[in-house]
């Protein structure tokens, strides 16, 4: 019987415990992520970066964490909270391929990669290998399009020199009018 009541309270405690969030303020464009809170705990997954003394999450970092109740978001002018579709609206004002981004940048983390900023050039992310952030350098760079945009094959071959010259495979995203994301792995443009 005392087992089973220590059994019952233990079940009964965890049952009332609150996740607790990470908790993040909206500063016109960015996100940060203030001294006090779990910085250690969010780079160490590979979220967010140190810059002149603050803690910063891209926008699609802070609605990816939002979205599993990892981060809450503060307006630091209303100290209200910043809800999913604010933050996302926020996102879409800095950049129209906000919610691509964040399709794409969602599906790679619940597949269980590591994914961070690219390399600029027009390389969105990215992406290491499972149990290798930390120890190696990204395999992976990932171009994120919607299916039926045109990218001009100059970029696309400048942006694949360039992740070749890193040693690094280029893989293209297409997010299909379906909203599922299709990869691609491109290895060499031959033209004949």
């Amino acid at each position: 019987m005392a087992l089973n009541e220590t059994s019952d309270k233990h079940i009964f405690s965890k049952e009332r415990e609150e996740k607790v969030a990470v908790k993040a303020f909206l500063e016109e464009n960015r996100i940060i992520v203030p001294p006090l809170e779990d910085r250690e705990g969010l780079s160490s997954r590979g979220y967010g970066k140190l810059e002149d003394g603050n803690f910063l999450l891209t926008f699609y970092e802070a609605l990816y964490l939002l979205s599993r109740s990892i981060l809450e978001v503060v307006d630091e002018k209303t100290e209200e909270k910043v809800t999913f579709q604010h933050l996302l609206e926020k996102a879409r004002s800095a950049d129209e391929d906000a919610w691509v981004r964040y399709l794409i940048y969602r599906d790679l983390r619940s597949r269980g990669y590591v994914v961070r900023e690219g390399f600029g050039l027009g390389i969105d992310f990215r992406v290491y290998r499972r149990g290798e952030y930390g120890k190696s350098t990204a395999d992976f760079l990932i171009l994120g399009i919607k299916e039926g945009q045109p990218i001009v094959i100059e970029d696309l071959t400048r942006i694949l020199t360039r992740g070749q010259s890193l040693k690094k495979t280029l893989i293209l995203s297409v997010l299909n009018r379906r909203g599922e994301i299709v990869y691609y792995s491109l290895s060499r443009l031959t033209f004949t």
